[in-house]
């Protein structure tokens, strides 16, 4: 391989597979309860190093301005924090939906650290990429560590869990939705009793933040009163994407060419770990 080619890394969606808010700290944050578990269905980030100290993003997103775009400050991060002299030129192929509670800016940014302290060789571990991840999002260390996890906190205590792998049908109605917005709501649920997490009692649990958005979206209590009619479906983080749980290939796909006009929609197969990992692993095994 060309040592000057792009290298294509994965950066897959997420689903919170429910979603508690059991408390509030001083500083506004809030303490969580969750289950993240990924999909295979993923943005496309390509990278080439360069021999200079440049980032440059090939592909910026309409809307976004690069020095804000998590991808450009994810790699600046890293630069910074090891004083690496070398730079890159990436690229981008978004498929994700924003403001869709799949986790796309968070995942495009750990995407970025994992490859590039790959392609740098700079050695950090896990662990220590993960903190980095937490200075840009709270769901950004869940990607670093690319496997399927209970979390706590703000999202960055992580205990390995093993939900059912289901086929999903994943569904956006014609809304986004900034997380800001509903953590800053004042008649938001804060005080869910914390649970004790245990695999097989994931499908009890209920995303806090969905009983908001239903309030004040119609067009998400919309899509969710359509769904529920043919399998168990819940938003996802604070939404506006809402999955609905299948056993097969064949009935997510033929619900979901039955959806109304005008929701984006896709089929993926839940993964307790990230496909992010297997193409590190490749990297460094170069």
């Amino acid at each position: 391989m060309n040592k000057n080619s792009f290298i294509s890394f994965p950066s897959p969606a997420k689903l919170n597979l429910f979603l508690h808010i059991v408390g509030r700290m001083e500083n506004g944050y809030h303490q969580l309860e969750t289950v993240f578990q990924f999909l295979d269905y993923q943005d496309t980030i390509s990278i080439r190093k360069t021999a200079n100290n440049e980032i440059t993003l090939l592909t910026p997103i309409k809307g976004v301005v690069n020095e804000d775009n998590l991808i450009i400050k994810a790699a600046k991060l890293l630069q910074n924090t090891i004083q690496c002299q070398q730079g890159a030129e990436i690229k981008l192929e978004k498929i994700l939906p924003m403001g869709g509670g799949l986790g796309g800016g968070s995942s495009n940014a750990a995407t970025v650290l994992l490859a590039l302290n790959a392609l740098w060789k700079t050695n950090l571990t896990l662990e220590q990429l993960a903190e980095l991840g937490i200075k840009l999002g709270a769901d950004v260390p869940i990607f670093v560590h690319g496997f399927a996890a209970f979390a706590q906190g703000i999202g960055e205590k992580l205990t390995p869990a093993s939900p059912k792998t289901y086929w999903y049908l994943v569904s956006k109605p014609n809304c986004s939705i900034s997380t800001q917005s509903v953590f800053t709501a004042k008649d938001l649920t804060r005080d869910t009793p914390a649970i004790r997490y245990s695999d097989a009692d994931i499908e009890t649990y209920h995303n806090d933040c969905q009983t908001w958005v239903i309030k004040h979206y119609p067009e998400v209590a919309k899509l969710l009163a359509w769904l529920v009619e043919y399998a168990p479906s819940q938003m996802t983080g604070t939404g506006a994407c809402v999955f609905s749980r299948f056993s097969t290939e064949k009935e997510a796909y033929h619900v979901q060419s039955l959806l109304p006009n005008g929701i984006d929609s896709f089929v993926a197969k839940g993964l307790n770990q990230s496909p992010l990992h297997t193409a590190i692993a490749a990297v460094n095994d170069q």
